[in-house]
């Protein structure tokens, strides 16, 4: 049989464990306390997992093995310690007082989704979380987490699950808060977390009149005055369906923000104003959540993950199809991404995921550099970048048609978040960079990720077929995904 077609990898190990890995992916969603039938793929998932990342990193693992410490993150928690390569750099966290201060914080996020490191870069640790749980979920988790899913069960759905400090918390009074997200604040410290990155669009969310969920930008408090609070609201997973009926496309997809920036440019601009911050000169580091933390905060942390091994700065010994893999199964599957769901409602956030790729392949993306440019990117404004005020959006819908991209940093807190430090990187910078890895390397490392993406997603999952127009044509992105499975001629997709 003729070799396959430009953008589709012929068939070989690395294409099959990722194809096995989208279809366990796409049958159920990953559990850790659940076993049965399924536990053996997921065990070599997992193996895989640590295997790809002790190819460059010197790690421990935080046990989860039935999920006691949090049901939707991975039965192996790998905290990375030093890239055993080049990198001088070596995180001072210690495995043992960072469980222990994972099991005292885990009750003040979101159904116990705990401030989790998942990428070591210059020795600071990119971190994941789901938001702040409020009244309705601290003194109510087991209805809450029923009510919250849609009527499905949860690891705090049945009674026997329910600790004997979580019943005395649900009997505790006022100084509940300041318990709990004292434990959280000391994670965050412990983690050396400076900047929180809030992509939730609400202040808060609200199931059938209870406050569930809340955020440290609304925290009364001021518990997180410490922290310098970015507010960069995302539009959530539904809004993806939009994206599929509009035949994948995002150019033009705009969801009413002042900015009128349009789903492209908003990607890109968050992604690039997480790149700024971790490449700040200082050693703190960052933690991105949205409410769950399982369908925005993973497509960013992805982004980051991916853009970073572009470069040539993280995984540096992985090849295009092991970092897919890895970032696929560590970063969406093991962490609990409702695929099942999302694909059955056409939101189709992880899809846009790795089709956005084809965005972020320039220079203006990548985090090396010998010098920062000290101009504004097009696009911002100095007051959307260092506006220190708090902007009452005061929304419990999932989106809010008041927004503008600010910063929140509570008077008298531990520094302001100043331009230099969110100065994003401007289009035409190559004469300033020192490439480890070459512009047009960078673009095709990327390109080549996305392409073995769309190969294995079209043999497995494929997409939801548009509505045809009336010539009978095929949906934009169908056709690409023809030619891209060597179909037809190949295309510039």
């Amino acid at each position: 049989m003729a070799a396959a077609a430009r953008g589709c990898p012929p068939a070989g190990s690395g294409d099959r464990a990722l194809a096995e890995l989208l279809l366990e992916f796409s049958r159920a969603q990953y559990r850790a306390k659940d076993g049965g039938g399924a536990a053996a793929k997921v065990e070599r998932i997992e193996r895989r997992c640590l295997e790809l990342f002790g190819r460059d990193y010197r790690y421990s693992v935080i046990p989860n093995v039935h999920g006691e410490i949090c049901a939707h993150y991975p039965r192996h928690i790998v905290l990375l310690e030093r890239d055993a390569g080049r990198d001088p750099f070596e995180s001072t966290v210690q495995v043992g007082k960072l469980q222990d201060l994972i099991n005292r914080s885990k009750m003040a996020r979101c159904r116990g989704r705990f401030v989790c490191p998942v990428i070591l870069y210059k020795g600071k640790h990119i971190c994941r979380s789901a938001t702040l749980a409020g009244w309705g979920e601290l003194y109510g988790r087991t209805g809450y987490n029923y009510i919250f899913s849609g009527g499905s069960d949860d690891a705090w759905a049945d009674a026997e699950d329910i600790s004997e400090e979580d019943s005395a918390l649900r009997n505790a009074d006022s100084q509940l808060f300041d318990k709990v997200r004292g434990h959280d604040i000391k994670l965050l410290r412990y983690l050396s977390v400076r900047y929180i990155c809030d992509l939730m669009v609400e202040n808060k969310k609200v199931k059938f009149g209870l406050n569930v969920t809340s955020s440290e930008k609304v925290d009364k408090a001021q518990r997180y005055a410490d922290f310098t609070l970015l507010s960069i609201p995302y539009p959530g997973c539904e809004f993806f369906k939009e994206y599929k009926d509009r035949d994948y496309t995002a150019e033009g997809l705009i969801f009413n923000w002042k900015q009128s920036w349009d789903l492209v440019q908003q990607t890109q601009n968050y992604l690039k104003l997480l790149i700024s911050i971790i490449n700040s000169d200082d050693d703190s580091g960052l933690l991105v959540h949205c409410i769950s933390g399982w369908d925005r905060t993973p497509l960013f942390i992805s982004l980051l993950r991916l853009s970073l091994w572009a470069d040539g700065l993280i995984h540096t010994s992985l090849e295009p199809s092991e970092i897919l893999y890895l970032t696929v199964a560590y970063d969406w599957f093991l962490f609990g991404h409702m695929l099942v769901d999302r694909l059955s409602k056409g939101e189709e956030i992880f899809f846009f995921c790795f089709n956005f790729l084809k965005h972020i392949t320039s220079e203006e993306f990548s985090a090396v550099k010998s010098q920062r440019r000290k101009s504004l990117p097009p696009g911002f404004t100095l007051e959307e970048i260092c506006m220190l005020k708090q902007r009452d959006r005061g929304s419990t819908t999932s989106l809010s048609s008041d927004f503008s991209l600010g910063m929140e940093s509570s008077p008298g807190a531990a520094g302001s978040f100043t331009y230099e430090a969110v100065e994003l990187m401007p289009a035409g910078a190559q004469a300033q960079a020192a490439w480890l890895v070459s512009a047009s390397d960078r673009e095709s490392r990327l390109e080549e990720v996305r392409s073995a993406f769309l190969a294995s997603y079209s043999r497995t999952i494929g997409l939801k077929a548009v509505s045809p127009s009336p010539s009978g044509a095929i949906g934009g992105l169908l056709e690409q995904f023809v030619r891209g499975v060597g179909l037809r001629g190949s295309s510039t997709l």
